[in-house]
């Protein structure tokens, strides 16, 4: 609805000014929110500069002179100094009532857009994932929610290492070691690749048993690749798990070794030379990447003519680069070099270069970790942790119900206790995740934001006990909907497409946690100052009640945007 609301602004402003004798780009009319309207522009300023006026009484003239359409979303425009702010109208107030219960999980949906082919998560297949991979799952899902809710067609992508340096030591530590089948497949997996580890430390001569591995890979050898297959299997199926644990879904898990096979390493490799950018630096062949700011080279091919992952990758991303009009990364903040020169190598040779997202790392408390040294805290462990607490609070709070009812919200809870605390930090900012604070209630996290559905939910479904609420069948007259509380949570909830917008344009799924917490506290402020149930006109209660409707679906669709639950009772 904003969005709609934005362009008819723009229109309006646009046709003013053309009819004023001035010409300006849209781009020009700097229109944004402001804490005195519900969009301001400053244009006067731009049109001062270039007619040599006063910008205060250029905006008083373009206000003199706006003409707004009948029905318009655009309501009283007015200058302030050299700002013009334009509120909108009780046209728009209503049309977002009516919008929302009729689009229902739809509302906030844009039109059909490109197809967008995101990456995301692709751990190593040495372990379980743990809490340092969690973000990247997180920011990946989340933004591909949010591309999906703005029209974009995704595909979510997982790129398997199967062919590494780790790899070929998982591989010799599986033939090596026991691996214990009692536990998940990822960490049996982490026990031996461990084990191998150790052993590896203390017999550096091992070292060349895992060389060989990879160059028979390399090779193309089918029983060395069959005992690579079968651990990196074993390993993902473990992954799967846990992203599913997390609400995380990829629709393909694509082999690294895919392109070594195709051929398409071999290929992209001497498009690289036949630019004259490669050079052999102590037997291994390098890319010069200086003109584009890399003073340190590429690695493509090591000295025994064996690719590495970075070679490979290059292979996938130009692949990935003729399946879809975007191409988007998420990495973490140690890929930042080579993701700025794998995107350099691509634009070098006229491959479409990805959009990528850098994070930088969460933590926990207790500090870092590392698989190869078997420091670390798996997210599944942390799950048990976080969902287990949630248990124990949703227990104390609702006597009333079974136990598998409980359970079912705490994993909500859980869930959208971590989700919601990983994503609302902007990517680029390292973050610690304590996830004592993330479960409080009392703060504004997605149990607030959950716990705010839940309480929409119940109002209503004591209002249809109470024989007064018929759901999307009760008549309603938004227009006795006047109240500040009332007007304040219309406008936040019409936002919502906007908000979208601006997260898929940006690639900032923080800001998406942001309004949700935001939306929840609108909601809040409504139903603490103005009486709903006991509210003494029918046809008020009745609008009121479609008002808390239309917040329990805005809620709705914010929350399965962020990948979290929305429980109907806490």
């Amino acid at each position: 609805m904003f969005l709609e609301f934005k362009a008819q602004v723009e229109s309006v402003l646009m046709d003013t000014i053309h009819s004023a004798g001035f010409e300006i780009e849209a781009l020009d009319l700097y229109l944004e929110p402001s804490p005195y309207a519900d969009i301001a522009s400053r244009v006067a300023f731009k049109l001062a500069s270039l007619q040599k006026q006063n910008p205060k009484d250029l905006a008083s003239r373009l206000v003199s002179e706006i003409k707004i359409p009948e029905g318009s979303y655009v309501g009283a425009v007015t200058a302030v100094g050299p700002y013009i702010n334009f509120q909108a109208s009780r046209t728009y107030i209503d049309r977002t009532v009516a919008e929302i219960r009729k689009k229902q999980e739809k509302f906030g949906s844009g039109s059909p857009k490109d197809r967008v082919l995101l990456e995301h998560t692709s751990a190593n297949p040495n372990g379980p994932l743990h809490v340092g991979h969690i973000r990247n799952s997180i920011i990946g899902d989340t933004l591909a929610r949010i591309l999906r809710r703005a029209g974009y067609e995704v595909e979510v992508q997982y790129y398997v290492n199967d062919m590494g340096r780790q790899i070929a030591v998982v591989s010799w530590a599986c033939e090596r070691f026991e691996m214990d089948r009692s536990i998940k497949s990822d960490s049996a997996i982490a026990g031996v690749y461990i084990k191998a580890n150790a052993e590896l430390v203390a017999h550096p001569e091992y070292v060349e048993a895992i060389d060989a591995l990879m160059k028979k890979v390399e090779t193309g050898d089918a029983e060395t690749i069959d005992r690579f297959d079968t651990a990196v299997s074993l390993a993902v199926e473990g992954i799967k798990e846990t992203l599913l644990r997390m609400n995380v879904i990829h629709d393909k898990f694509v082999k690294e070794s895919t392109f070594l096979k195709s051929g398409a390493v071999h290929d992209i490799v001497e498009r690289i030379r036949a630019t004259g950018r490669t050079d052999v630096d102590k037997g291994a062949l390098v890319v010069d990447l200086s003109d584009y700011g890399f003073e340190k080279t590429l690695v493509i091919q090591r000295s025994n003519g064996t690719s590495l992952y970075t070679t490979r990758d290059l292979a996938y991303h130009e692949w990935k680069a003729g399946r879809a009009d975007r191409v988007i990364d998420v990495f973490g903040a140690d890929h930042k070099l080579i993701s700025g020169q794998l995107r350099a190598t691509l634009n070098s040779i006229g491959i479409q270069e990805p959009e990528v997202v850098i994070f930088e790392f969460v933590s926990l408390p207790e500090g870092s970790m590392s698989t190869r040294r078997g420091q670390f805290i798996s997210a599944d462990e942390l799950f048990d942790q976080v969902t287990a607490a949630a248990f124990e609070e949703v227990d104390k709070r609702r006597l009333d119900i079974s136990e598998e009812a409980k359970r079912e919200i705490a994993d909500m809870v859980g869930m959208g206790a971590v989700r919601y605390d990983i994503v609302k930090v902007s990517p680029e900012k390292s973050t610690v995740f304590n996830w004592k604070e993330a479960l409080d209630f009392e703060k504004q996290g997605a149990p607030y934001i959950q716990y705010s559905h839940a309480r929409a939910c119940s109002i209503l479904s004591k209002a249809a006990e109470e024989g007064v609420w018929e759901g999307r069948e009760s008549e309603v007259d938004s227009a006795l909907l006047v109240e500040p509380s009332e007007i304040t949570l219309i406008k936040k909830m019409a936002a919502f497409d906007s908000v979208i917008d601006h997260c898929a344009r940006e690639l900032k799924p923080h800001s998406l946690a942001t309004y949700s917490r935001e939306l929840a506290d609108a909601f809040n402020q409504f139903y603490r100052f103005v009486p709903v149930l006991i509210a003494e006109d029918e046809k008020v209660r009745a609008a009121r009640l479609a008002l808390v409707d239309c917040a329990r679906i805005v809620l709705a669709n914010a929350l399965d945007t962020l990948g979290i639950g929305a429980p109907e009772s806490m």
